[in-house]
């Protein structure tokens, strides 16, 4: 009998409740059709509506149920990465406990990824929710695919499915979670998307408002900056750096040598103190020297944390030869040289 295909499906929940039982039984049901050895982990982050009563009951009906109970809410990027932690599977599924995700949909996440691609994101090309997400959404999307190359129609969708190795080296915080797909291209995944189910919200109220817009602009820069200059961050700030000290120093010397011709040739002398320019060129030489020395400063930073850190991502590597078996170009100590042609031996 073949052995079953290991999926781990990670459900952050925040005050779901009313939806975890239907959840399990739907993953179950998907689990049982597909032949998927399942587990579930389930993260509550902070409820307060008794979800954490639920999952515990979960877990101890089922055993492919394991639960995980922060201690306040930190965020759906502490959870999903407490998930990742206690998934075992071969693949990991991320989805929300709203029940808007189909888990029938599994099937399709996993045919994109046995086609080769390492992250598989949902997208919900009918989307059951009001027009004040929807368009925000799409604008955020365009950004997103503009700015760091990597093109989906729905970043935001929480329905996403992984190689167990993504996930072991995508370190998330904050709200870095919508940027998965990004933070794996850069590290030289191939990303890919597939339309999904999108189901009308029946139960509880969306965990996101307006903030959520100034919020993910900010985090999109963020990304950008880690992923284009994580590991050389004096790339960033010393050019900028560069660029305003060379600025400021040549606004000085102008304005020395306009200061030294008003004193010797010209007519009226001119009292460096009442002009702007002198303060712009002394701004400017500090600020590019303040952003050389934080380039520096990040630069030993980035050094420290590169420690514990690869920073590179290898797809597979070739196997060692038969041991005992000698490489044909060369020789072992023990084994005599040959004679050479016309010699007896």
């Amino acid at each position: 009998m073949p052995e079953l295909r290991r999926i781990s499906v990670v459900v952050p929940v925040l005050n779901e409740a009313a939806t975890l039982r239907t959840l399990h039984e739907e993953l179950s049901d998907a689990a049982e059709t597909q032949n998927y050895a399942l587990q579930i982990v389930l993260v509550d982050d902070g409820s307060t509506d008794g979800s954490w009563r639920e999952i515990a009951a979960l877990a101890a009906e089922d055993p492919r149920v394991e639960g995980i109970r922060f201690r306040r809410n930190f965020g759906k990027a502490a959870a999903l990465s407490a998930g990742f932690a206690a998934a075992t599977g071969e693949v990991v599924v991320t989805m929300d406990a709203d029940l808007q995700d189909s888990p029938a949909e599994l099937p399709k996440l996993l045919a994109k990824l046995d086609e080769g691609l390492d992250v598989v994101s949902g997208w919900k090309r009918t989307r059951h929710d009001p027009w004040h997400k929807r368009w925000p959404s799409k604008v955020f999307n365009a950004l997103v695919g503009r700015l760091t190359g990597v093109r989906l129609h729905d970043h935001n969708c929480g329905f996403k499915c992984y190689r167990r190795e993504v996930v072991g080296e995508i370190s998330l915080y904050g709200e870095l979670h919508r940027f998965v797909p990004v933070l794996a291209a850069a590290r030289g995944f191939r990303v890919g998307e597939t339309p999904v189910e999108h189901r009308p919200r029946e139960h509880g109220e969306s965990k996101y408002g307006w903030s959520r817009i100034p919020k993910g602009l900010l985090d999109l820069l963020t990304v950008q900056f880690i992923t284009r200059f994580g590991s050389r961050p004096q790339h960033w700030l010393g050019s900028v750096g560069l660029i305003s000290l060379f600025t400021g120093i040549v606004g000085m010397i102008y304005l020395a040598i306009v200061w030294c011709w008003s004193r010797t040739i010209g007519d009226e002398p001119v009292h460096l103190h009442q002009t702007a320019a002198l303060y712009y060129s002394l701004v400017a030489v500090l600020i590019g020297t303040q952003l050389l020395a934080i380039g520096f400063v990040a630069e030993m930073i980035a050094a420290l944390v590169s420690r514990d850190r690869d920073e590179f991502s290898i797809a597979e590597r070739t196997e060692p030869a038969a041991s005992g078996v000698a490489s044909p170009r060369y020789q072992t100590i023990d084994e005599p040289a040959s004679p050479a042609h016309g010699e007896s031996p």
